[in-house]
């Protein structure tokens, strides 16, 4: 029991991490894999809930192993809390046998009914399918249960989850709570283009005040849009079929595009490139150098997560890669905000420009305050709205991360749009005077 104690721990843990996935139709190869407990897919499940799992190539380390705490089941987070703490009181002595899980197949259902001499439990190179039909609504994750002491096993495992349409009886491939996800991306890409469109127009209207970074702006609003049409599409297919179809790629490659453009347009603004000044200087391109490629990796790295379910070996690293790679790059954009306060503080004093340069500080201010907000947010109170949210409405949390990215970018288009006549530098001789009284009293702003 105490060997089999790390295992549980570990399994309750990678059960907490889980957020809702789309759970399309997934082939997982195990191993020579020893491990107690091997999680696989999430599901949340309505009252006509089905399980299709086909298992194939089962073989085992030992010929003789007792094959009956072999087995897969379903289970809740709550219920596997629970399932634990049975195991501590030794009141059983594998999952299988707690009645608070739903066993969806045992492995001693494989034995030869006529065993031949070699002493094989079940016959090697093993298979079966199953249907389970799962009428109690929940969010159940898949699990293999292996309660023979040093025991591998190897095997192919392909496992399809899904609710059928009470009207019509056709499964729908994403979980109960992210069944509105289609929609919701789709009007979101609906919002982007109307936004790219009025952007458009502004650059029209003022393109003799217009800077390069305001096209800029435009093509990550662009992208975003695109993002937001693939995941929407790829979505839609997942619930149909139970596949991406390859709509997956194009959400990955737009992705990748719009993070590195979100991130690179947040560091051109936090230094006031075309703004301030036409060109970046040595430590800028460096915050830049520094951004991009950790953006790639976490693009990679969000890739490999989506791509494989907990069993694989390396998702739990690629995880811990991201979130990490994820508050590197939220840290280093935060910088040249900094420095460009820093720039217009000291400026603000020597060059007799006062109130110009008081009123850039005050919006370079106001930036850096949003993008705390907008990283908080998205990082933090997104992650919070997974967690403590029912299933049901696992696509709250995705409204909520994508109205305060929405907001992010009106604010910063509304902020940093191009003006013809220049509202810094339309100031009158009273204005300085309240601005150089103003600058004394900034020196008590810290960040």
């Amino acid at each position: 029991m105490a060997l089999l104690r790390p295992f549980l721990l570990l399994a309750v843990a990678l059960l907490a991490s889980f957020r809702p996935s789309a759970a399309e139709i997934r082939v997982t190869e195990v191993r020579s894999d020893g491990r107690t407990i091997i999680p696989f897919d999430e599901f949340g499940f309505t009252h006509n809930g089905v399980l299709e799992l086909n298992v194939s190539g089962i073989t085992l380390s030992e010929d003789s192993a007792n094959v009956d705490q072999l087995g897969f089941f379903l289970s809740t987070r709550d219920a596997w809390i629970h399932v634990v703490q049975q195991l501590q009181d030794h009141e059983i002595t594998c999952p299988l046998e707690s009645s608070l899980v739903k066993n969806v197949y045992s492995l001693d259902q494989l034995k030869n009914p006529n065993p031949n001499p070699s002493g094989l439990s079940i016959p090697r190179s093993s298979s079966f399918g199953t249907v389970f039909s799962q009428h109690d609504p929940g969010q159940y994750t898949l699990v293999f249960a292996n309660c023979v002491r040093g025991l591998r096993i190897s095997m192919t495992v392909r496992s399809a989850m899904y609710n059928r349409d009470a009207r019509t009886g056709r499964p729908a491939y994403l979980s109960t709570g992210a069944a509105a996800l289609p929609l919701i991306y789709f009007l979101l890409f609906l919002a982007y283009a109307a936004l790219a469109a009025v952007w458009v127009a502004v650059l029209l209207r003022k393109r003799l005040a217009a800077f390069r970074i305001h096209y800029f702006m435009l093509a990550v609003v662009i992208l975003k849009a695109l993002n937001l049409l693939c995941e929407a599409e790829d979505k839609s297919y997942i619930e149909r079929t139970g596949s991406a179809h390859g709509w997956d790629v194009l959400f990955y490659i737009f992705s990748f595009l719009k993070g590195i453009s979100l991130f690179t347009l947040i560091v051109l603004i936090g230094t006031g490139w075309s703004f301030l000044k036409p060109y970046l200087q040595d430590r800028d391109k460096k915050v830049l150098m520094v951004v991009i490629p950790l953006q790639v990796v976490a693009n990679i790295a969000q890739v490999a997560i989506d791509e494989s379910s907990p069993y694989a070996r390396d998702w739990v690293n690629w995880k811990k890669v991201f979130l990490l790679v994820d508050v590197v790059c939220c840290c280093a954009v935060l910088f040249p905000i900094v420095w460009s306060i820093k720039n217009l503080r000291e400026a603000a004093r020597t060059d007799g420009k006062a109130a110009v340069n008081l009123m850039k500080l005050t919006l370079f201010r106001q930036y850096y305050v949003v993008v705390i907000c907008y990283i908080y947010f998205t990082r933090v109170v997104v992650y919070a709205l997974v967690t403590i949210t029912s299933y049901r409405y696992f696509w709250t949390s995705v409204v909520a991360g994508e109205l305060a990215t929405l907001a992010f970018y009106i604010f910063t288009g509304y902020k940093f749009k191009p003006e013809v006549h220049n509202p810094y530098f339309v100031i009158d001789d009273e204005e300085e005077e309240a601005a150089a009284e103003a600058l004394k009293l900034d020196d008590e702003f810290e960040l």
